[in-house]
């Protein structure tokens, strides 16, 4: 049984974002099954499939967030850049000693941390996204934000902007 299959509770109805995630989906499960036949270049392989897959869709999703008003260093793409990190190196410790164990390893971690990430701070994203009316083909917006607009840190959701704290006398 796949670590993550492709399910309505993963769907945002945003079929960019969506389309990315499922080929997400499918690369983790081509990893695992690779692993589970034994660690060695298939599986070094499809690991190196899944981090370019990863690349491009964490900076598809960067590119949408700066282009819509998050500050550069938002916590949304803080958590990429984490996880990217910990996915390179899981796969050079694979590539130049041949140690699969943090890929086998991984893998549990990547599913179950995708699930929640994608349920956050991507709806969070969607949402962001389907408010402004933006285009991801053209990166225009129907309804862009104010001149004024302070730059957004957090990640559009709950999970990483402090909650307002009342005003003490």
């Amino acid at each position: 049984m796949p670590l993550l299959d492709w399910s309505p509770s993963l769907q945002l109805d945003h079929p960019e974002m969506d389309q990315t995630h499922q080929a997400f989906i499918t690369l983790l499960g081509q990893t695992e099954r690779a692993l589970a036949q034994g660690a060695g270049p298939s599986a070094l392989a499809y690991w190196a499939e899944l981090v370019l897959h990863t690349v491009g869709h964490f900076g598809q999703e960067d590119r949408w967030m700066l282009a819509t008003g998050f500050a550069p260093d938002n916590c949304h793409s803080r958590q990429h850049a984490q996880v990217l990190t910990v996915l390179e190196e899981v796969g050079r410790l694979a590539a130049d000693i041949g140690d699969f164990r943090p890929m086998s390893d991984c893998l549990p971690g990547l599913a179950q941390w995708f699930v929640g990430h994608v349920q956050s701070m991507d709806a969070a994203l969607a949402a962001h996204l389907q408010q402004l009316g933006f285009d991801p083909s053209t990166s225009t917006m129907a309804h862009p934000p104010a001149p004024d607009h302070v730059p957004m840190s957090g990640c559009g959701g709950n999970q990483c902007t402090p909650a307002p704290q009342p005003a003490t006398a």
